[in-house]
């Protein structure tokens, strides 16, 4: 075979290969086109929309004279404003307490919903029924249990103490505004989580839990040394959206305590409505919805470098 033949073969041999190639990154495109252009639309085209009327004096409403640019003064407002650092003290405060309440409740529910129990199916139906609920209906109904002084948590609380314990002021008092609104959201909530915890605990292979049993681990060296690792990505994405639907609350303050008693229960979200529907400041709550987005995206990032590091 000449030179010239053995060029030629291989050129016939690599077309049929730059053919599939470009036929697999043409399918790759077509396939990733419809999920970016929903995050174009809807996230980064806001985003910088957002940011771009931060930087005005944006009334609500249009006014004769022109919108002009501000710059940076709605930033700097707003960090000089104490009401903005309570509502993100109070939310942080909120987050605190909602990520190991909301996210346990999910974890053993999952975990005992995962046996082979009987009529489990139905169990897990029921179990998730509040997270399909709405927030409005759930706050009605809340807000008649946590009733001061007559409601039925205080009374259940009095009949079990004898009447030891004062009935308590469950919205109305700023020590027991944000837990209630913690013990709210957690139960309503939980059921998004438990159903995400036991797709993860479905994906872990049953050869793994046979193996260790074969090695001789008990029940907890299999939940520690199989489930923990085959849930790390689960606890990684329950965990980042958890935190990202803390800071986003809101639903429960607008119903229940407009950000009362004594800004106890004041949000970043709530704070940044009224500044932009009752005070008309549409650049101004914009400002606060850019900070808001920066602030949820970098410790979303620093729980998901952690989480790696630590191997959870």
């Amino acid at each position: 075979m000449t030179m010239q033949q053995a060029t030629s073969s291989s050129s016939v041999r690599k077309a049929p290969a730059r053919r599939h190639d470009t036929g697999r990154l043409m399918q790759e495109t077509a396939m990733l086109a419809p999920a970016v252009i929903l995050l174009t639309v809807f996230l980064i085209v806001p985003f910088f929309l957002s940011f771009w009327t931060a930087m005005t004096n944006q009334p609500l409403v249009p006014r004769p004279t022109p919108v002009r640019f501000v710059w940076f003064n709605n930033f700097l407002r707003i960090f000089q404003d104490d009401l903005f650092w309570t509502a993100l003290w109070n939310v942080s405060r909120f987050t605190f307490w909602i990520i190991p309440a909301q996210c346990g409740l999910a974890f053993a529910t999952a975990l005992l919903l995962h046996q082979k129990l009987p009529l489990r199916n139905l169990l897990r139906g029921m179990f998730f029924l509040p997270a399909i609920t709405s927030m409005v209906v759930v706050c009605v109904i809340w807000g008649t249990l946590f009733q001061y002084p007559t409601g039925p948590f205080n009374q259940i609380l009095g009949f079990l103490s004898g009447g030891a314990i004062q009935p308590i002021d469950w919205l109305g008092d700023p020590q027991w505004a944000m837990f209630s609104l913690v013990l709210l959201s957690a139960w309503q909530a939980y059921g998004f989580q438990m159903i995400v915890y036991l797709a993860g605990l479905q994906g872990i292979p049953d050869e793994l839990y046979d193996a260790a049993k074969i090695d001789g681990a008990n029940a907890f060296r299999r939940f520690w040394h199989v489930t923990m690792p085959g849930l790390r990505p689960t606890h990684v994405f329950v965990l980042v959206i958890t935190t990202i639907q803390a800071f986003k609350l809101y639903t429960q303050v607008a119903i229940l305590t407009q950000g009362g008693p004594k800004s106890s229960t004041e949000t970043v979200v709530h704070y940044m409505v009224r500044a932009g529907f009752e005070e008309q400041k549409m650049g101004y709550a914009s400002a606060v919805s850019v900070i808001l987005f920066v602030i949820v995206l970098v410790i979303a990032l620093i729980q998901r470098q952690l989480l790696r590091r630590f191997d959870v």
